[in-house]
């Protein structure tokens, strides 16, 4: 026989909402269209060419553009990567 036990989870623990960030690639005027969107390519999972380009066009027009938003290690991944690609990058904003 199988002797089955059952885990009980904390509700509110259950229900906590882990943080959330937002990473943001700001304007700047030595960093090339070509650059920004190569980089938002290669490093934002599942980040299209023509999102890419949209994204780095919103950088330019507006002054900055949120480009990837979810779990805070990963904004942190995200944007230390784009960083180190000389991106200028707001702080990470945590929602």
């Amino acid at each position: 026989m199988f002797n089955l036990t059952s885990t009980v989870l904390n509700k509110k623990k259950s229900k906590a909402k882990y943080p959330v960030a937002k990473v943001i690639v700001l304007d700047d005027n030595y960093n090339t269209f070509q650059h920004v969107a190569n980089c938002l390519l290669k490093i934002i999972p599942g980040m299209s060419e023509k999102s890419a380009w949209d994204l780095t066009i919103k950088v330019d027009t507006i002054g900055s553009a949120e480009v990837w938003r979810g779990n805070l290690e990963q904004a942190e991944l995200y944007h230390e990567q784009l960083f180190s690609k000389g991106l200028t990058m707001a702080p990470i904003e945590k929602t």
